[in-house]
Parts: structure tokens; sequence; C-alpha cells
């Protein structure tokens, strides 16, 4: 199964994203791409992609291979992330064939109803429900 996780601003979410996500699918091919160079360099940290990149278009190329599409809301936004999601970038995260699991966030004038602030249960539902597609994968 290919992953691809796209995160920007500080990397923070992205990093947990692919800690969770390597423990969740061990086998995984986990590809990170940051927005911007420190959220690639957060996301190294983690050790746990076996892929990484930066900018809008190693987003854009990740987006045409990936399986499933992981990060935060406003990665499908445009000009989301105080600017650092391109439309181009929104765009291919949007039509992509993969299937998107998309963290929700209040942040960047953006409000979404029903998220609780730092909701630990958000990350594990993300997790609950991928574990979920590449248990069906591998069924296949």
């Amino acid at each position: 199964m290919k992953i691809l996780v796209i995160d920007g601003q500080g990397g923070r979410l992205g990093r947990k994203l692919l800690e969770n996500i390597r423990k969740t699918c061990p086998d995984g091919e986990i590809t990170a791409v940051g927005t911007n160079s420190i959220a690639t360099e957060n996301m190294l940290n983690s050790n746990c992609a076996d892929h990484l990149a930066t900018g809008e278009n190693a987003v854009v190329v990740a987006c045409r291979t990936a399986q499933v599409i992981v990060g935060p809301l406003g990665i499908a936004t445009a000009d989301a992330m105080m600017g650092e999601i391109s439309p181009a970038m929104a765009n291919a995260v949007a039509s992509s064939a993969a299937y998107r699991i998309l963290i929700p966030m209040n942040l960047c004038d953006t409000y979404v109803a029903g998220v609780t602030s730092g909701s630990a249960a958000i990350l594990e539902d993300a997790m609950q429900h991928l574990r979920q597609i590449t248990d069906g994968e591998k069924d296949k």
C-alpha cells in the first residue's frame, strides 16, 4: 500500500502521523512530503518514511501514485495553512484517485464543527480507518 503523508508549517502533525502509520501499517510504503523544508525535516526525524520530498511539485507528483493520502484537512483547500497550500497542491490532493484520510483542524481561519482542539481521539480514529483500508487491501 502506497501511503502519502502531506504536512506543512512545522510538520508536527505529519511526524505524529508517520509514527502512527508505521505502527499501524508496518509494511506500507510511506512517502512524506512537506510543503516547506522545516516540515520535511521534522517528518524526516521520525525515521518512519521510506521517501521524503519538499514543495509544490513533490506534492503534485506524489499524489499521482499514492493509494492513500493522509494529512490535515487544509491540504485539500487552496491557500490553507497560511498560504502554504497552493491551488495546484489542493487540486492534486482533491483530484487524486487515492483514498483521503483528512485530519480536521480548527486553525488558520477555518472552523470545523464538532472538532475539539487537540483531540487524540481524532488521530486514533484516523489510524483505525487506515487499518481497515489496508486490511481490506490484503484480502484482495
